[in-house]
Formats: C-alpha cells, sequence, structure tokens
C-alpha cells in the first residue's frame, strides 16, 4: 500500500509542476496540503456558452493505484450541468477503468471534463436544464463559492476577485436603481405641469365662455326693454 501510494503520490507531484508551467485553459487546481490524492479544481465558464463569468468548483479523488486507475470527478458549484457532488461517469473517470490510459494526466483528465461541460451529451451524474438556468447559475455561482471552506483555502486569490466582482454589481445595480428613480421623479413632476398647464387653460375658456354668456344676456334684456 505504501509503495502504491508513494508511486502515486510522486506522479501527482509531477502533473503539479506541469500545470504551474503549462496551466491548462480556463481550470486552475491544487492538492489538498494534507492529502495530494485529494485535488480541487475551478473552472471559469468559457466566453459565448451558457457558463460565461461563471466559475465552478469541484474535485479529483485519486486512488493510491494512480496512475493505474483512474480519479472520481465531482463538481461541488451547482453549473446546471453536473449533479452537485456526484461521481461523474467520463471515460477519465473511476466509471471506465478498463478505457484509461496511465498516461493521461491531471491536465488531460481537466481538459476532457472541461470539454464534456460545454457538450450536450448526457451522462450518468449530468442534469438537463434550460441555457437561461444555467446563466442564472453561473451568476449565482460567485457567491455560492465564497461559502465554501476548501475553496476559500486553496484560491485565495481568486476569493479576492470574486469579492471584487460581487462589489462591482452591487455598484452597478445601485447606480441603475437611483437613474431609474430619477427619471420617475422627472416624469412624475412633468406630468404634474403639464397637468397644471392644461388645468389653467381650461380655467380660462370656461372664464371667456361665461362673459361671453354674460355679454349675451345683458344685451337680450337691454334689448327687450326697450320694445
Amino acid at each position: 500500500m505504501n509503495k502504491k501510494y508513494n508511486t502515486a503520490a510522486q506522479r501527482l507531484r509531477q502533473d503539479y509542476l506541469r500545470l504551474v508551467r503549462d496551466p491548462v485553459p480556463y481550470i486552475i487546481a491544487h492538492p489538498l496540503p494534507s492529502n495530494i490524492l485529494e485535488w480541487h479544481y475551478v473552472v471559469r465558464g468559457p466566453e459565448n456558452t451558457p457558463y460565461e463569468d461563471g466559475i465552478y468548483h469541484g474535485k479529483l479523488m485519486f486512488p493510491a493505484e494512480f496512475p493505474f486507475k483512474p480519479p472520481s470527478i465531482l463538481m461541488i458549484t451547482p453549473s446546471g450541468r453536473f449533479k452537485c457532488n456526484t461521481r461523474l461517469c467520463l471515460s477519465i473517470s473511476d466509471f471506465h477503468p478498463d478505457s484509461w490510459n496511465p498516461a493521461w494526466s491531471v491536465a488531460t483528465i481537466l481538459t476532457g471534463l472541461l470539454s464534456f461541460m460545454v457538450e450536450k451529451n448526457p451522462t450518468l451524474g449530468s442534469i438537463d436544464t434550460t441555457d437561461r438556468e444555467k446563466r442564472q447559475l453561473a451568476r449565482e455561482s460567485l457567491e455560492f463559492n465564497l461559502k465554501d471552506e476548501v475553496f476559500c483555502e486553496l484560491f485565495p486569490d481568486l476569493v479576492e476577485e470574486i469579492k471584487e466582482q460581487i462589489q462591482k454589481r452591487k455598484t452597478e445595480v445601485e447606480a441603475q436603481n437611483a437613474y431609474l428613480a430619477e427619471r420617475s421623479i422627472s416624469g412624475t413632476s412633468l406630468g404634474d405641469q403639464g397637468y397644471g398647464l392644461l388645468g389653467s387653460t381650461l380655467t380660462n375658456i370656461f372664464v371667456i365662455v361665461g362673459f361671453a354668456a354674460f355679454a349675451y344676456t345683458v344685451k337680450y334684456v337691454l334689448s327687450f326693454s326697450a320694445k
């Protein structure tokens, strides 16, 4: 068992160094400091997909027999693509040990995961949601991840970035609400002015009509008296 573990640990250290030198696009990953067999990864939602602007946290659970046996793959953050905290049935996961290739690295696994994520092929552990639901979950993913202690511990730089993004969103919403409130007040004021002008005009009309009626009445009375 110790010999197997040492082989797995050595290989995973090598894979980690490769990842640091040559990162996988849209993905970062770190092993737990206390257990190199448990890795946590973060996927940034690629552009022009329903996952854009989302940040998705998951983990890889490597067996002591790695690289001769594949890892379990799970996603923790709700994405609309995978069930949370559920082993995913992928050709690169422990669901398919017969198709596993020991030459595959952690980078290979993460690349395969991202590729499958942006596709729509169903598998055990996947779910079916609309693009609108996925975009909503992408927006909610930021605050969700901040509640995860392991995420905050392993990805402190990303935590600060997320906090800045959340604050930026709040500032934009507050500015938009203030603008709409100002527009509403201005519209009400203009409406009041319009009603005031209309009322003044109608009053003048009534006065003129009343005066004309009075003048006609006086003229009629005088004419009748003269007869």
